[in-house]
């Protein structure tokens, strides 16, 4: 699969799936043997089953989430995604902006990910 279409789709399917919190259509856009690391301190998420846990614990808490990626940027076999969400956490208004960092295969699958974001209260 052509990188920009396999980043556009990671994007979308982030977008629409982080949404619904639909754990399922998201650990589809990842290669088995994927890695994914969610903060630069944090050990990495290794396997499509280590990732699905992790996005199932990121979702603990979280009600209302309205999500925007932006179009990724794109160099070879790799991408940046911009994303932004503001949501409810345990009751309390936040605003969560990042970026992820993709590396996919041949097939369209991320092979490895990584993310920088931060939270602040209030949606902004």
């Amino acid at each position: 699969m052509d990188p920009r279409t396999a980043a556009q789709r990671f994007a979308d399917t982030w977008q629409h799936a982080w949404t619904h919190h639909d754990v399922e259509a998201l650990i589809t856009l990842y290669a088995d043997d994927a890695e994914h690391t969610s903060m630069p301190f944090r050990p990495p998420h290794r396997g499509r089953g280590a990732i699905a846990d992790y996005i199932r614990w990121s979702f603990t808490g979280e009600t209302d989430p309205h999500v925007t990626f932006a179009t990724p940027v794109v160099d070879g076999d790799r991408a940046a995604i911009e994303f932004r969400v503001h949501a409810h956490d345990n009751g309390t208004p936040v605003t969560l902006a990042g970026c992820v960092f993709a590396h996919f295969n041949e097939h369209g699958q991320a092979v490895r990910t990584r993310d920088y974001w931060h939270t602040t209260e209030g949606h902004h």
